[in-house]
């Protein structure tokens, strides 16, 4: 949610809810591909202990964390965690990381150089959800100088990206019409080549949450809900003999093609984010609800995706707890636990290491 800092959760699914009435009818950096994480999300006055908190991911065989800012506290109770991390700088840090290299070079000296090593950074992502907008100009630069400082400070292995919403689409239906807007695609061209030069992968942040709760009843629920297996007809999509039953698969397979129209073949995805409500009063905001969407993910990527059949999605669950400090609605409901760690419904982990 880029509307409040270090949250996830993008509301603008609007190519997605244009497109409702017609959905009716690592290679570089290898890493456990298919792994699930869960993001950290710390827009909360009243969350555990950083200790308290890592120790909950290892115990409940969560993989990979994804933190929207640095944090010492939590990068100091990673260490040693064996825990994959995804790192994100703070959006307002953009300009001054694209701008000028010593303050990026500064960035690397105190948020990562003093956890190489015990911390297993995954990732580092310029910038979360700003494509398109008036600080999109700022990421590849700032992508440039976050790499050329790693590689300065001997940090290796740790790709550089950015964090994208489906807002950076304009065509999405059938997923292989999948293309970038006319806003997004000048800045996206680029960074999607960049990315591939250096094998590192685009962070995309997936919600058929909001194309579902803003179609007015025109997206079918278990199409959303990836319980479109078992579904009718009705409730699948088909795209030149391709048949989508959720509509996870169709968001990724379109920025897959979306990426490809921008001139790049291969690139890998990670879904950043992706997530259900459990309350909150939107439409389909229910704990069920919330609680079959996120264990049909784990059980779901482990197996690609029609356009990738067979090629895990490492996939990242939005988010590990229920944020008080968020804005009111559904965006406070997004947590797998409680703040006092209790669970507000149960995802198993281990599903995906069958799938």
């Amino acid at each position: 949610m880029a509307a409040a800092a270090g949250s996830g959760v993008m509301r603008m699914a609007a190519p997605w809810v244009l497109a409702c009435g017609f959905l009716l009818c690592l290679a570089g950096f290898p890493g456990a591909e298919g792994a699930i994480g869960v993001n950290y999300g710390m827009v909360a006055n009243n969350l555990p202990a950083p200790e308290q908190v890592v120790s909950m991911y290892k115990a409940k065989n969560i993989s990979y964390v994804r933190l929207f800012h640095p944090d010492t506290a939590v990068l100091t109770a990673l260490r040693g965690s064996g825990i994959g991390v995804v790192l994100g700088t703070l959006n307002e840090d953009l300009q001054r990381l694209a701008s000028d290299p010593s303050y990026a070079a500064s960035w690397v000296a105190t948020n990562v150089q003093p956890f190489a090593g015990a911390v297993q950074f995954r990732y580092i992502n310029a910038g979360n959800e700003v494509i398109p907008g008036d600080s999109a100009s700022h990421v590849l630069p700032a992508m440039q100088n976050l790499e050329s400082a790693l590689r300065s400070a001997g940090v290796t292995g740790v790709a550089v990206t950015t964090a994208v919403a489906t807002a950076v689409l304009g065509a999405s239906y059938p997923p292989s019409q999948g293309a970038f807007s006319e806003a997004a695609a000048p800045v996206m061209a680029p960074i999607v080549s960049y990315l591939s030069s250096k094998g590192a992968p685009l962070l995309v942040n997936v919600y058929p949450y909001f194309a579902y709760s803003g179609s007015a009843g025109q997206v079918a629920l278990g199409y959303a809900l990836l319980s479109g297996g078992a579904a009718p007809a009705s409730t699948t999509v088909t795209d030149g003999g391709v048949v989508y039953t959720n509509m996870f698969d169709a968001i990724v397979d379109a920025t897959h093609a979306a990426v490809e129209k921008a001139g790049v073949q291969g690139l890998e995805l990670v879904v950043s984010e992706t997530g259900w409500p459990s309350g909150g009063g939107g439409d389909g905001a229910t704990v069920e609800n919330a609680a079959a969407y996120n264990n049909n993910v784990v059980r779901h990527v482990g197996g690609g995706t029609p356009r990738r059949p067979g090629k895990p999605v490492e996939t990242y669950l939005f988010a590990m707890f229920n944020e008080n400090q968020k804005p009111e609605g559904v965006e406070q409901h997004f947590g797998l636990f409680q703040p006092d760690m209790s669970e507000v419904y149960h995802v198993d982990f281990t599903a995906g290491s069958s799938s």
